[in-house]
């Protein structure tokens, strides 16, 4: 069979990991704690100064909880919210506000603040072997935008601190649209409470979180069949970084191997598997002449395909993604991005990381969890959750006595409604479309499409063709590529490079 069950597993595990987890006991979760309604709302602030893009700034910290429900009745969840803002006298254009945030579903911004956005952030700059036990180190991150914009970082409800209320409902939150609405409610109020209503507004998304983003640009402006309102909030711009705006299906199909095809070839460059010198954007390039010239038509072609071709074609691909041909022919000319992970390195005894595949660990004594065993998600998480507390108690100022849930899988993703009810595993829909509708509506809204060269997880293919067969506007979207994973900011130069890509967005 071309493809395994595990592959199949493993290349739908990023916005799946919570549907899997649909009979996860969830009772007692520390993600379901109510914060006591008599305590609304809190809010805790500190002064900094820091140095950012080679500006020194003045900035604020606040972290500051937004009561969401009806206008009628009590509210029935509680969302927290980071904020670091300029001190410094505003005067003539108003500064940019950025909204920053995470996916799962159920995850909280804990990756983007503590890797990119933040002013402070966890120091992972080595890929290859990074720090997985205690303590992990903070660093002053100069790559933070924060000279450029204020920067809002949302928690959505039932991660970091953020709780449903006892007067709210799981399914009053934990759903594509219930989210996207409480995220309209979040942005509104804020910009209400901060008099930045008239501010440029921008969206800053990664994984799950560009289908919240696609979502809440429709729903932004309003309308009787949106909010009931005619809210009038545009956006100028909005980056997505390991876009997965259009959900997997759970048949495997040879769009999705073509797809993956660039990425593969780029890892199989950065482990030395392929003769020659290679870059990623140059074998990047070589995929997509490869795909364009060749790998359609056979795939097309199917068993028809003369077998001299056949072979032909499989010493072509080895020679791009540094798999052997005859394992190539054996999986029918495809090789999914799951079962890539354990044939690269299958003659060093190792595995890749689907989220970013410059990780590797053994393949010996794998546990078999998605997210807990994958190279990379098992290696990063625990320097992100372990710095947290120490920064949110010692820098930020946070006085409370409750857990920061990183992401909620089992409470939270696993209750999930997709469109077809709480915890039915997704179904095949492209919120692109979502995304059109709103440039479409929003002439001044421009889209920034950054991927990693190393992400097995979202694809750069996959982001390249969901953009480009979605109704979105080419005209008013740029894609970039970094020398990164999923979470495009881990390492140095691709960190910086974001950075300044992020930079001139704001200011075109």
């Amino acid at each position: 069979m071309p493809f395994s069950t595990k592959a199949l597993f493993a290349s739908t595990v990023l916005i799946l990991a919570a549907t899997i987890l649909v009979s996860a006991p969830v009772a007692g979760s520390t993600s379901s704690e109510a914060a006591k309604p008599e305590q609304l709302p809190r809010r805790f602030t500190a002064e900094h100064k820091g140095v950012f893009n080679g500006r020194k700034l003045a900035y604020r910290s606040t972290v500051e909880e937004f009561v969401l429900g009806s206008a009628e009745g009590p509210g029935t969840a509680s969302a927290f919210v980071t904020s670091y803002e300029s001190t410094a006298s505003r005067g003539g254009r108003p500064r940019p506000v950025i909204f920053a945030f995470n996916g799962g579903p159920g995850s909280s911004s804990l990756w983007l603040h503590m890797g990119f956005l933040g002013p402070r952030r966890v120091d992972m700059d080595d890929s290859s072997a990074p720090r997985t036990t205690a303590p992990f180190e903070l660093v002053d991150n100069p790559d933070s935008p924060l000279d450029a914009a204020d920067i809002v970082l949302i928690d959505p409800p039932g991660t970091g601190y953020s709780r449903i209320l006892p007067t709210g409902k799981p399914e009053d939150y934990y759903g594509v649209d219930a989210d996207a609405r409480a995220t309209v409610s979040i942005i509104r109020q804020w910009l209400q409470r901060h008099g930045r209503e008239n501010a440029p507004k921008y969206i800053i998304s990664e994984s799950y979180g560009t289908i919240r983003a696609a979502v809440v640009a429709k729903l932004l402006a309003g309308g009787p069949t949106a909010t009931g309102d005619m809210d009038g909030i545009t956006l100028n711009g909005i980056i997505l970084l390991g876009q997965a705006m259009e959900l997997p299906r759970f048949t495997p199909t040879d769009e999705a191997i073509v797809q993956a095809l660039p990425t593969l070839a780029t890892t199989a460059c950065y482990h030395r598997k392929i003769a020659g010198e290679c870059t990623p954007a140059g074998q990047t390039d070589k995929a997509r002449r490869f795909i364009r010239d060749v790998y359609l038509r056979a795939l097309f072609e199917g068993a028809s395909l003369p077998v001299e071709e056949r072979t032909a074609v499989a010493r072509q691909l080895s020679a791009l993604i540094g798999i052997p041909p005859e394992t190539i022919l054996l999986n029918d000319l495809r090789i999914s991005a799951g079962t890539f992970t354990d044939l690269l390195l299958a003659s060093d005894r190792r595995r890749l990381g689907m989220y970013d595949a410059r990780y590797t660990l053994p393949s010996s004594a794998n546990g078999g969890d998605p997210v807990a065993d994958d190279p990379a998600m098992g290696q990063y998480v625990p320097a992100f959750v372990g710095a947290w507390n120490d920064y949110a108690r010692d820098v930020l100022k946070v006085g409370l006595d409750q857990r920061y849930e990183p992401i909620a899988f089992g409470a939270v993703g696993a209750r999930w409604d997709f469109g077809f009810g709480p915890g039915v595993p997704v179904g095949s829909r492209n919120y692109a479309q979502d995304l059109a509708a709103a440039m479409t509506r929003n002439p001044g809204l421009r889209l920034m499409v950054g991927s990693g060269y190393f992400d097995l997880a979202t694809p750069l293919g996959l982001a390249e063709y969901t953009v480009s067969h979605s109704g979105i506007p080419l005209n008013r979207t740029e894609f970039r590529s970094y020398e990164s994973g999923h979470m495009p900011y881990l390492g140095a130069q691709s960190r910086h490079q974001l950075s300044m890509d992020v930079r001139r967005f704001l200011q075109d």
